[in-house]
């Protein structure tokens, strides 16, 4: 049992430090396109001065919506409890079938942990929905038909 919670802890912590990747690339986007917009000089074309600086600004606010989103993706997870055996997959449970493995804690799609590829499932994405209503044994289809083997 101690091993399973270690597993989905490691996880955790996996999903975790990408979300953070995510939030200080985006934090440098945002950055970087501030200084174009402020470093764009003013021309006797002024219409191409001004055509510059607003597409800096579209290209800094694109950004801040995408810093916001992962900052709200890492506040969820942070959230989610891996403490606990799962005995249905739930927010937090590891689902292995013959083929897959399964983590219901954030949409980061697949990922290679320790040499064992994992799916990563936001709890809100059809997929994890559609593994919420199972338990050891059914079948649902991923890529084929897939098994539940086991849930924690």
């Amino acid at each position: 049992m101690e091993e399973k919670l270690a597993h989905k802890l490691l996880l955790k912590q996996c999903c975790e430090q990408v979300i953070l990747q995510r939030i200080a690339i985006s934090r440098r986007a945002m950055d970087e396109a501030q200084a174009a917009a402020n470093q764009e000089d003013k021309s006797s074309a002024g219409d191409k001065y001004e055509t510059s600086r607003a597409m800096g600004h579209l290209e800094k606010d694109m950004h801040a919506r995408q810093l916001v989103a992962h900052q709200q993706e890492l506040a969820a997870l942070r959230a989610v409890n891996v403490q606990a055996i799962c005995l249905v997959p739930a927010a937090g449970a590891f689902v292995r079938s013959a083929n897959a493995g399964f983590f219901i804690g954030a949409g980061l799609g697949k990922q290679t942990i320790n040499g064992e590829t994992v799916i990563f499932l936001s709890p809100a994405s059809p997929l994890a929905r559609q593994l919420m209503r199972m338990k050891v044994g059914d079948t649902f289809d991923f890529k084929g038909k897939e098994i539940i083997l086991e849930i924690y």
